[in-house]
């Protein structure tokens, strides 16, 4: 079998989002994301996250797991380890943590988010949330702002 040939009983379509076909959402001036796929029934999402450098992400809680790896730049986590280009974090469901990111460079990670993010202000209460939900009409928003067309990225 070549390279191009695919078992048809075993055949399921890729789903590509091709890096320039989905936009740089800005979050704030130091913070963008990329959305590349929003996972069914709400389940969570995977984007890359850019953030320039002395950013700090705040104070927040993952109600399931995050996988994060580190494409360009150094994010310092409130631990004080030092994430790198090539390096992968590995957050387990309730973790709580901040993190900066070091040095002069932008960094950028992609990140999978399973369930939600939640951002915690005074007394660990929610200010805000970030999940598949939230995340999905945040790009849908962004292109009809923009004047862009809403891609299919769920799964």
């Amino acid at each position: 079998m070549t390279a191009r040939q695919c078992p048809i009983d075993d055949f399921l379509p890729a789903r590509v989002a091709a890096g320039g076909d989905t936009p740089w959402i800005p979050m704030s001036a130091e913070k963008s994301w990329k959305p590349l796929r929003f996972l069914a029934g709400g389940r969570g999402f995977v984007e890359l996250l850019r953030m320039a450098p002395g950013a700090i992400m705040p104070l927040h809680r993952h109600t399931g797991e995050i996988h994060a790896y580190n494409l360009a730049g150094t994010r310092t986590l409130c631990t004080g380890e030092v994430i790198g280009p090539g390096d992968y974090v590995y957050e387990p469901p309730g973790n709580t943590d901040w993190w900066r990111v070091t040095g002069d460079a932008e960094m950028t990670a992609l990140v999978v988010v399973i369930g939600a993010v939640e951002f915690l202000g005074p007394g660990g209460v929610v200010t805000s949330r970030a999940d598949a939900h939230s995340q999905r009409h945040a790009y849908e928003a962004w292109c009809a702002e923009s004047g862009l067309p809403v891609l299919d990225l769920a799964e």
